[in-house]
């Protein structure tokens, strides 16, 4: 039996995902980007087998979390940890945060967000083809960012 990695493998396996292409962060495009994280989605890992022990989150909206307003597309990663118990204790979240700066044109797209679980029964294919269908990733999926960020928090 194959042994699934551990949730404190996961940003290494993300950052790995996304250096796959022996390119730097900076030189990626945000189609780059989110292809690496389907790659680093599709990758099962030991955790609860909650139906939401382990979702992938994509979001966007104009934000200002550290300074001025910047548009952001945030691919996240979440598992839920338990207890020795088996009860849930707190999340941990991988993020990566691609950012675009600002504009018109972005901050008219508004705000997103769309959740997946892997054992809730749904397709990661399908809600990948959902999410490449709207018109907000027609207006981002070429545009180069200003900064690709990953790190991860516990929540």
């Amino acid at each position: 039996m194959t042994r699934r990695p551990s949730v404190d493998q996961a940003v290494g396996l993300l950052e790995g995902e996304l250096r796959a292409g022996q390119r730097a962060l900076a030189d990626l495009g945000t189609e780059d980007v989110w292809q690496a994280f389907l790659r680093f989605g599709r990758r099962l890992f030991d955790v609860s087998e909650a139906s939401d022990g382990d979702g992938l989150l994509f979001q966007y909206g104009t934000y200002s979390f550290d300074g001025s307003p910047t548009f952001t597309v945030d691919l996240t990663r979440q598992f839920q940890v338990c207890d020795a118990d088996g009860d849930h204790d707190h999340y941990v979240q991988v993020h990566c945060e691609v950012r675009y700066g600002t504009g018109p044109a972005l901050e008219a797209l508004g705000s997103f967000n769309s959740w997946f679980f892997h054992d809730a029964g749904d397709d990661l294919e399908e809600w990948a083809q959902e999410l490449t269908a709207l018109s907000a990733w027609t207006a981002v999926r070429t545009l180069t960012p200003t900064e690709i960020r990953v790190f991860q928090e516990q929540v």
